[in-house]
């Protein structure tokens, strides 16, 4: 009898693999045969077995997580009295504590994960792997600290067992979370030196040193960029360009980790190279090149779609928001503000399918939003999406971004009082960030500030310290930001020879970049010049200018004032307003 129940259950279990390995796959028939497996109590490896395999069918093809989570409790108990069943014991606890997450028992997921760590010590992939899962959910709930703690667990076990590429990835992912932390620029600084050594000195396999060195790049750019240093990057990113070319050229078996415990990637490489992209164009915006910018993004998105239609992984979905927001900067800069709420209702739409990405990325939404009812006018609007920002905001240099706008907001509505009341949060000397495009932008709003209230000696003063940082770094825009103000101010000065000399490269920035509002300021400017020095041909020339500037903002504006997604500026709380809620 017990001969012939195995004949049974072997040949049920043959029969589940051809159904889901024939073409097309047939799931139902193999879900029903691995399903009658259990019914003859086979042996408990083949049981505990046949609860994973079913349980990961379930969550692949199903939407059935709560019989998927079942037969994993049942795979992850069954497995706890069987020696030496790692590979089913591990990946059972694995895909539960993300069962467990999805559905909202993070503390649960966590403790799991907590009990599977200490269990698999004897397991160099399985400890490395679930303890990179734990420190993932830290950074989720931004519990940095706890995070930072998992990956120097998993950083000094490595080191032990000696498998230096995972404890290489354990080293670049710790820095990632202190970048996230917004950690001191030094400590970075150093650890991002000592890995650049680690990664040069690695001899493993090439397609993982390149793996390794993309990340060490992506990192490292990002610190920069997060500092402002837009210039001094630009080595790192035409390396990381390379290496990126470098990896999608190696084959599909120089890619992957040979070695059983190292079976790690940071990302799969196309993942990678839609990072790539993003990070270009995080440089593009910073650096004010708007159309390189638009063109990696334009190439970025299409690449994301193909990627979806084969795995809509949720890191799709988060480099797709972040390509997103930087579209819609883009194309405010350089006038196109119906295209612009148009990708801020695609933003809405994807957080609308995700209620825990929307409380992460609500801060950006309300500064998106603000943003954009500046560049419509609309002070009233922008104020509250700029508010509902900074009551949202995790984030210190977002959080300083949408203090700096609210007050240029203040400042264009003549709002002295509420502009002193937010003066101490943008001062340039005091504000808490390493970022030196914020500080140039701080003494840029400081000397629009004394612009408004005449005082055109304390505004030259900041101008020019905005410069200088500006300068030293090649942001375009602020640079030219910045002398389209000064030019006004020698203007308003009586001095219209300097206020020339500072608005023509002004003018000819704003066209490089381009920025069609600084365009429609400076030729507004220079009419004006052109006109105190009787020269007739230059002064139609930018009258001319200033007429075809603003008849494309004024056209631009209606066509978005009467858009249907024109409304989400008003909304706070609750759910999106038509059309956001229907299928974009």
């Amino acid at each position: 009898m017990a001969n012939s129940q195995d004949a049974y259950y072997l040949s049920l279990l043959a029969l589940a693999e051809r159904f889901r390995t024939q073409e097309p796959a047939n799931i139902k028939s193999c879900l029903q045969c691995l399903q009658a497996v259990l019914t003859f109590r086979p042996p408990p490896k083949v049981e505990a077995r046949t609860h994973l395999q079913l349980a990961n069918l379930l969550i692949q093809y199903t939407k059935n997580t709560q019989l998927a989570r079942d037969h994993l409790e049942q795979a992850w108990t069954l497995s706890m009295n069987i020696a030496g069943f790692d590979d089913v014991r591990f990946e059972a606890a694995s895909e539960l504590a993300k069962l467990y997450e999805q559905s909202g028992g993070t503390s649960n997921a966590k403790a799991l994960l907590h009990r599977a760590i200490e269990l698999s010590r004897q397991s160099v992939y399985w400890h490395c792997r679930l303890i990179f899962q734990t420190a993932q959910i830290g950074v989720t709930e931004l519990d940095y600290a706890t995070a930072s703690g998992l990956l120097h667990m998993g950083l000094e076990y490595c080191h032990i067992q000696g498998v230096a590429y995972t404890q290489l990835l354990f080293l670049l992912s710790k820095i990632m979370v202190m970048l996230l932390e917004g950690r001191g620029s030094a400590e970075v600084h150093n650890l991002l030196a000592q890995a650049n050594q680690n990664v040069e000195q690695y001899n493993g396999a090439q397609g993982q040193k390149e793996h390794l060195r993309v990340f060490y790049l992506v990192l490292l750019v990002c610190h920069n960029l997060k500092s402002g240093q837009v210039k001094s990057v630009k080595p790192a990113l035409k390396q990381l360009q390379q290496s990126i070319q470098n990896i999608t050229q190696l084959s599909e078996q120089e890619v992957n980790p040979s070695s059983g415990s190292e079976m790690f990637a940071w990302l799969p490489r196309e993942q990678l190279c839609v990072l790539v992209y993003l990070v270009s164009v995080m440089h593009s915006m910073q650096a004010g090149y708007m159309e390189k910018a638009q063109k990696y993004t334009d190439k970025a998105l299409l690449q994301i779609e193909k990627l979806k239609a084969e795995d809509n992984a949720s890191i799709l979905s988060s480099l797709q928001l972040l390509l997103l927001e930087h579209s819609v900067m883009c194309h405010l800069i350089v006038g196109s503000k119906a295209q612009a709420i148009k990708e801020i209702a695609k933003v809405c739409q994807l957080l609308r399918e995700d209620a825990k990405q929307l409380q992460a990325y609500r801060a950006q939404l309300h500064t998106l939003l603000a943003v954009y009812a500046m560049s419509m006018n609309n002070s009233s609007a922008a104020e509250i999406q700029f508010n509902a920002a900074l009551r949202t905001s995790k984030n210190r240099d977002l959080w300083i971004f949408a203090n700096l706008n609210l007050a240029v907001v203040y400042l264009r509505c003549q709002r002295e009082r509420d502009f002193a009341a937010i003066m101490d949060r943008i001062n340039p000397e005091t504000l808490p960030t390493q970022s030196q495009s914020l500080r140039a932008a701080s003494f840029y709003v400081q000397g629009l500030h004394a612009f408004f209230t005449s005082r055109h000696n304390d505004g030259k003063r900041f101008l020019r310290e905005s410069l200088k940082m500006a300068n030293a770094e090649d942001l375009n825009r602020l640079t030219s930001c910045s002398l389209v103000l000064l030019g006004h101010i020698f203007l308003a000065l009586g001095n219209p020879r300097e206020a020339h000399n500072m608005v023509t490269p002004a003018m000819q920035l704003a066209s490089k970049i381009p920025d069609l509002h600084l365009q429609l300021w400076s030729s507004a400017i220079l009419k004006d010049l052109y006109r105190q020095f009787g020269d007739v041909p230059h002064e139609q020339g930018s009258s001319q200018n200033h007429y075809n500037f603003s008849q494309t903002l004024l056209t631009d504006h209606m066509t978005a004032s009467q858009l249907p997604e024109h409304q989400l500026i008003m909304w706070t709380e609750g759910p999106f307003p038509l059309p956001v809620t229907e299928k974009i």
